[in-house]
């Protein structure tokens, strides 16, 4: 029988390394946190094929003493943690103090440290029975690594190409750059810089690493409760895109992949999204440390929450209630002044970052880059009250009428004329159709262009989920019933769930053998077609069965009788239909999009049409 023996010390730093290390990204993320945990205010990351050959880390943090640099190689030895309450607390981003020991037994790895006020700098070398040497270093700490996996080239073959581990490690280089962005950081592979972020204020280095183009087509984000708070950008869904890596969420600095917050996500866009695209947003999400685990994962990219249900109703309420702002209150300002802003500040005020310390109150070290995210965002007006008003009154008709002589919509002295001293609605006042599809409408900034049958389903949608919800669909009786063929299943269908449609606003009665009737419809779709919405319906009563139609598929059959419902193309209005129908979009939640994501609308500022015709060039 084989005898159980202890495992040298080599070989148990190896096996960590298997979990610890997994390619030259994951030693460079480790490094980088140690660099942030001691306090560094400029760090310069020096790659080498990859960071296979080379990773040299480059800080002006606290430094080491000579007499901890050989402990610091040794497993299980770190600064940050003690007791048993500073894990239930974890307030850093590194703590296991495996990192630097796992790296040494598969690279060759050297320390280069000065302790601030110290003579002179240390080197150590990780080396069995090495000894620190007198160096020469201004202040800080300097981490080389060379050679990853030289003497275990089992796992080294196991690597990618040059090109793919770099794109890896410039990843976790701009992760950890987003967390803080009073850090400078700059990377340079083989020889060549490739980028260097001077300090800057949150939405600056957000714009600065995920583009200009995203911090313009984002909304920002802030909510807060009890313990939780969460700031950031999330897309706007009408320029979202199909890829999948745009999601950037930080828990208490720490950059996740967790499922809770990623299904809160998926689950708030829901509504919103067009075909395959995905949600792309940059959240820092601060939470009391002692209510997160994040001592469940090797790499630290997982977390565990002690109330997963709340973590995810507090993001995904957040982020619903962000898309859902009614347009007055998502038009100041424009997304256009946004950019603008972004590019140019100037006049702003200069942010103070708290230094990085280890417990900071609730937020913990995400607390810089949640805490300038807020002052800028205030001071910019990026985060505007949800009850501002809009600036001017309108009164408009409490239904948008297709099927009833136009009524008059009183919107100012002269018909549907905007007040002389007033900047008007968000969504201005109608000009004309186009083609029967399109209104054309004129506010203070530009010209509007409106989806009116993707603008009045979201409408509907909208109203008639608030209806069902309330068990409040009015129903609206038909004169003369929608007789259409139908056959015995589907007669059936009708017969076993009258009560359901019923609660639906529907009356469909049997006619005959093979005959449905529709007596009644909901008042909110009554200048649709009734036989095609009763016949949808059926089709997804067949289908599905109204326990799911009334459950997890409500919405999808609520978007489908919405669709029928709403006004079809080539339908003339008039002047004062169109503004009725501008002014419910303004009061209705999700009014950028339709059912189906697609946009309902979008605005050509003046200053788009005058570089369109070269005006003043």
């Amino acid at each position: 029988m084989p005898t159980i023996a202890r495992l040298p010390d080599l070989l148990i730093s190896q096996i960590a390394a298997g979990e610890v290390v997994e390619r030259p990204a994951s030693v460079l993320k480790e490094l980088l946190e140690n660099s942030l945990d001691a306090g560094s205010k400029a760090i310069q990351v020096h790659l080498e094929e990859g960071g296979v050959k080379l990773i040299r880390i480059t800080d002006d943090g606290c430094g080491i003493a000579k007499d901890e640099l050989a402990l610091a190689l040794t497993r299980h030895a770190t600064s940050k943690i003690s007791t048993l309450d500073d894990l239930e607390c974890v307030g850093t981003l590194g703590f296991r103090g495996e990192a630097l020991a796992s790296v040494a037994s598969v690279a060759r790895l050297s320390i280069t440290s000065r302790e601030r006020g110290a003579s002179h700098a240390w080197k150590l070398k990780g080396e069995p029975d090495a000894e620190p040497e007198p160096a020469a270093l201004m202040a800080g700490t300097v981490v080389e690594m060379r050679d990853l996996y030289f003497n275990t080239p089992a796992r080294r073959k196991f690597l990618k190409s040059e090109s793919t581990e770099f794109a890896h490690c410039a990843d976790a280089v701009r992760r950890l750059a987003l967390t803080r962005p009073d850090v400078a950081i700059s990377l340079t592979h083989n020889g060549r810089n490739l980028f260097q972020l001077a300090p800057a204020d949150a939405p600056r280095r957000i714009a600065d690493i995920l583009g200009d183009d995203f911090l313009g087509a984002a909304r920002s984000v802030e909510a807060g409760a009890g313990a939780l708070s969460l700031v950031g950008f999330a897309i706007d869904p009408t320029r979202a895109t199909e890829a999948k890596d745009g999601q950037y969420v930080f828990v208490n600095g720490r950059f996740v992949r967790d499922k809770i917050i990623s299904h809160a996500l998926r689950e708030a866009y829901r509504d919103v999204l067009h075909g395959s695209r995905q949600p792309a947003v940059c959240l820092f999400v601060n939470v009391d440390p002692a209510l997160v685990d994040v001592n469940v994962h090797p790499a630290k990219t997982e977390v565990r929450f002690r109330d997963s249900r709340a973590m995810h109703q507090f993001v995904f309420h957040a982020i619903q209630r962000t898309l859902a702002a009614p347009v007055q209150a998502a038009a100041a300002p424009t997304l256009v002044e946004r950019e603008a802003t972004t590019v140019n500040r100037q006049n702003q005020p200069n942010l103070e970052y708290a230094p990085p310390l280890r417990h900071q109150g609730s937020l913990g070290v995400a607390e810089p880059a949640a805490a300038a995210y807020l002052a800028f965002a205030r001071a910019a007006q990026l985060v505007t009250p949800s009850s501002a008003g809009p600036a001017t009154t309108v009164q408009f008709q409490p239904s948008f009428p297709v099927d009833r002589a136009p009524q008059e919509v009183p919107l100012g002295d002269s018909n549907d004329s905007p007040p002389p001293d007033s900047a008007g609605p968000p969504l201005g006042y109608a000009l004309a159709q186009l083609h029967g599809i399109y209104i054309l409408a004129q506010n203070a900034r530009g010209l509007i262009l409106i989806d009116m049958h993707a603008a009045h389903e979201r409408i509907l949608y909208e109203k008639l989920k608030t209806a069902f919800d309330n068990r409040q669909i009015a129903t609206q009786a038909l004169l003369i019933p929608a007789v259409f063929s139908a056959d015995p299943l589907d007669i059936a269908a009708v017969e076993e769930h009258a009560e359901a449609l019923a609660d639906l606003g529907f009356q469909i009665a049997p006619l005959g053998p093979n005959q449905l009737g529709v007596r009644a419809v909901p008042a909110l779709l009554q200048s649709g077609d009734p036989a095609a919405l009763a016949k949808s319906l059926i089709a997804e009563l067949r289908e599905h069965g109204i326990t799911q139609l009334a459950t997890a598929r409500r919405n999808e059959l609520l978007a489908t009788m919405a669709c029928h419902g709403a006004v079809r193309a080539r339908r003339q209005l008039t002047v004062p239909e169109m503004n009725a129908l501008l002014r419910q979009m303004e009061e209705t939640e999700r009014a950028g999009q339709c059912n189906h994501g697609r946009p309902t609308w979008t605005e050509l500022t003046l200053d788009q049409l005058d570089k369109l015709f070269l005006r003043g060039q």
